[in-house]
């Protein structure tokens, strides 16, 4: 599915970012979810849902995951489960990959001390650090 200037224009600046497919991917989702649900926030929650079962946020971008599935505890809850009680997410890293994926992913983002990090925190350190690059990448392009 190629995504014309109009669909491109509705992509969050992340995915604008980000290859294709996970373009694709989440216009997809997200259509048929306003078909049901209407134009508003759960149409694009459950579009990031979809997105975060394929690809993981890493800085300002999306990249392809090794492994599809559910990326945190929340995204693999489903029906009445997933909009009962809290609602905490990974913000898009993939907390249940391996340790050493996440380790290589926190290399690449520079987090310091991550060799002495546990599993949730380098999934708190990716998130923030995926956090202030999409503020960068935000305040570059308005710059420019």
């Amino acid at each position: 599915m190629v995504l014309n200037k109009q669909e491109k224009d509705r992509l969050p600046a992340t995915l604008q970012r980000s290859p294709a497919k996970a373009q694709a991917t989440y216009m997809h989702t997200l259509e048929s979810a306003e078909q049901e649900h209407g134009d508003g926030e759960a149409a694009h929650r459950i579009a990031y849902g979809s997105l975060k079962h394929s690809f993981e946020k890493v800085g300002d971008h999306w990249e392809p995951k090794d492994e599809t599935g559910p990326s945190d505890d929340q995204d693999a809850k489903t029906g009445v489960e997933a909009r009962t009680g809290p609602v905490r997410t990974a913000g898009g890293v993939d907390a249940r990959a391996s340790k050493t994926h996440l380790l290589e992913v926190a290399k690449r983002l520079g987090i310091r001390g991550r060799w002495t990090m546990t599993k949730p925190d380098l999934v708190t350190a990716i998130d923030n650090a995926n956090h202030r690059a999409t503020a960068m990448a935000s305040r570059q392009s308005k710059a420019g």
